[in-house]
């Protein structure tokens, strides 16, 4: 449903005009994508959050990309400017996790966090999940309006399967079916 919201010749013209690249998670990027999740969360918006508190950043080959998980980055001129993550729950599910971008190349006009929702929805298609999950908090409003024009909806923590990994900052919570 949200994948074909963007067209591929769009995204295109978005990647060709900007230099931007995606690329799935390497080491060589770990620090960049530390330093932009974490200038997001505890200057843009505030929340109190430390890296000790996210382990899944220093570990996030082994975190996220085992089973059908995986991590993107998308960079422009050598700087990170957004990621997203999927992380393999088993029995096909799997949990949206780390979507951040920067504030200077959010919306329309770069396309960022579009393009890093597509590839993930699309990694999902191709790797039979059935159902994506994600929770957010509530300062991200935002990106609770992105999520919801993409196709997800909003349900209650209730109905979130017991492994699903609950942040403390997480208080809404949506569902995509693939």
């Amino acid at each position: 449903m949200g994948v074909g919201r963007v067209s591929v010749l769009r995204l295109i013209d978005i990647l060709d005009s900007m230099n931007m690249e995606v690329h799935t998670y390497s080491d060589i990027y770990q620090q960049l994508i530390i330093d932009l999740i974490l200038d997001i969360q505890r200057k843009e918006f505030e929340i109190p959050i430390t890296l000790e508190t996210q382990p899944d950043l220093n570990n996030i080959s082994s975190f996220y990309q085992k089973g059908k998980g995986n991590f993107w980055i998308a960079i422009i001129e050598n700087k990170v400017v957004g990621t997203i993550a999927l992380l393999d729950l088993g029995n096909t599910r799997g949990a949206l996790r780390k979507m951040f971008v920067h504030k200077d190349y959010r919306g329309k006009e770069y396309g960022a966090g579009q393009l890093l929702l597509t590839i993930l929805l699309k990694w999902s298609i191709r790797n039979r999940f059935e159902e994506i999950l994600l929770g957010t908090t509530e300062k991200f409003v935002a990106a609770q309006r992105f999520y919801e024009k993409n196709g997800f909806k909003e349900i209650d923590k209730q109905s979130l399967p017991v492994d699903f990994p609950v942040m403390e900052v997480d208080v809404k919570f949506y569902r995509y079916l693939v």
